[in-house]
């Protein structure tokens, strides 16, 4: 059985997660899915949603076979009890793989890193234009 990892905030889910956790699982036979802990969010402004509401979000889709939060301390911890086979990255995850690959070994796991290149074309699968949208939309009606 070969066991992939999936690794995300999730924030305002759209369609080019949805594309990113299927080709994700189409690489093996099982999907976890760890999805990033508020705390540690610092590339990009803090979720909208809160953890545990984007937890059950991923936990829900058909696709995924489980969901985890993340470590607050050790992003590794949670790679180190799940043991994956494979761990994918999507197109515009901010991770080195030939960086993480070295982290890996380092901590004595084997997994292999794959980077999702595929996303969806359609113009609202980016939570950054989901909230540009909206507050374009909605500030006009305000006014």
């Amino acid at each position: 059985m070969t066991r992939i990892v999936a690794t995300g905030t999730f924030d305002l889910l759209h369609p080019g997660h949805i594309l990113y956790l299927e080709r994700s699982k189409a690489l093996g036979d099982e999907l976890v899915v760890i999805v990033a802990r508020d705390v540690n969010v610092k590339h990009k402004p803090k979720p909208i949603v809160p953890e545990d509401q984007r937890l059950r979000m991923i936990g829900a889709l058909r696709v995924v076979d489980r969901a985890i939060l993340g470590d607050e301390s050790d992003i590794y911890k949670p790679l180190k009890e799940v043991e994956p086979d494979i761990i994918t990255l999507g197109y515009d995850q901010h991770f080195d793989p030939r960086a993480l690959e070295a982290e890996l070994s380092r901590r004595g796991l084997k997994a292999r890193v794959v980077r999702i290149e595929a996303k969806d074309p359609c113009y609202l699968c980016s939570s950054r234009r989901i909230v540009g949208e909206i507050l374009e939309t909605r500030s006009q009606k305000a006014v």
